[in-house]
């Protein structure tokens, strides 16, 4: 396993992962995990899509994606990369479609788990009201996300967004 950084105007990320994929990314404030070694090549893909995407210039990522979690766990953020760039769903509505239309409180959890967020898209699910609810990265991070997908789709730049113009 390897680590190394990537700057994005969310502030810089921390990706984990080897030759099989990536395995985590993590948010601020974070330390470089404890015996593994930097390596920017094995992760130069991870980080050129995530300039992209960061860029407006990417709304879907082709990567080799290794989390780790339950069974449950990678359903959920199996469907979480099916909810389209720039759109939103419910807890309860990814639920259903999961086919476990009680579960919403399950899917939350298993979203908020997610260790791949951005790239595993967990910032598009929100609440039944349209609230934005629980993101790892914080509401910020999650809002600007957001604006960012809708800022491309509707034609403006990513540095619109990162400049706040949107």
């Amino acid at each position: 396993m390897y680590w190394t950084e990537i700057d994005t105007p969310i502030d810089p990320l921390l990706l984990v992962g080897d030759e099989t994929g990536l395995h985590r990314l993590h948010f601020r404030p974070y330390e470089p995990p404890a015996g593994l070694a930097r390596d920017d090549e094995v992760l130069a893909t991870v980080v050129t899509q995530l300039r992209e995407y960061f860029a407006g210039e990417r709304v879907d990522f082709d990567l080799a994606l290794q989390p780790v979690g339950t069974p449950f766990q990678t359903k959920v953020w199996t469907a979480l990369r099916d909810i389209p760039y720039g759109r939103t769903t419910s807890y309860g509505e990814l639920a259903a479609e999961l086919g476990q239309p009680t579960a919403s409180r399950a899917v939350g959890l298993a979203n908020g788990r997610n260790p791949l967020a951005v790239i595993v898209p967990c910032h598009r699910v929100i609440g039944a009201n349209g609230s934005l609810t629980g993101f790892g990265g914080g509401i910020e991070r999650k809002r600007w996300l957001l604006d960012h997908e809708r800022a491309v789709l509707a034609g403006r730049s990513g540095a619109a967004v990162s400049a706040g113009l949107w």
